[in-house]
């Protein structure tokens, strides 16, 4: 009984590991654009990815043919979720990269966005993962999409008045 249960130990770390070695790059990415932080100085998003892979270890048995990837994009978008809820108070901006394209959006327009558009995700499973209602996620989609193409314009210039 012992040797069976060690040797499906061994075999869940093994699946566990190559699921990893395969999706680990790609949710860092994921995770770096939630948090709008620089590719090369993320400490959130690898927190954020090391919470998310820790849940789906911890899960891997009850997934039963279950993707997953799509489990661990689950997780990590709830926890970015719930600690943006708590860190920045109702989705407002703060802490992010000044120099990152989706610094302008808030986190829960960065997380539509990013779940919409880079992960493909569909918008009635993001609302459904969200707890919004899918006319509300396409909105938001939609007003990030416009931030990102037509950024808001710093004040005029001031016009100099040659003397006369």
């Amino acid at each position: 009984m012992r040797e069976r249960r060690a040797s499906q130990g061994v075999r869940r770390a093994r699946e566990f590991e190559a699921f990893v070695a395969g999706a680990a790059g790609r949710l860092l990415h994921t995770a770096t654009l939630l948090t709008a932080e620089p590719r090369d100085a993320n400490p959130r998003a690898r927190h954020l990815l090391t919470q998310a892979l820790a849940h789906t270890y911890a899960s891997w048995d009850r997934l039963h043919g279950e993707d997953p990837y799509d489990s661990a994009r689950r997780q990590l978008a709830a926890r970015f979720q719930r600690t943006a809820w708590h860190q920045y108070g109702s989705f407002g901006r703060r802490r992010t990269s000044p120099d990152h394209v989706l610094a302008a959006l808030t986190p829960q327009e960065r997380l539509i966005l990013v779940l919409r558009l880079y992960e493909g995700v569909a918008e009635e499973q993001a609302a459904a993962l969200l707890g919004l209602p899918a006319e509300r996620v396409g909105a938001i989609c939609a007003r990030a999409m416009a931030t990102l193409l037509h950024p808001p314009r710093g004040p005029a210039p001031a016009l100099e008045v040659a003397p006369s």
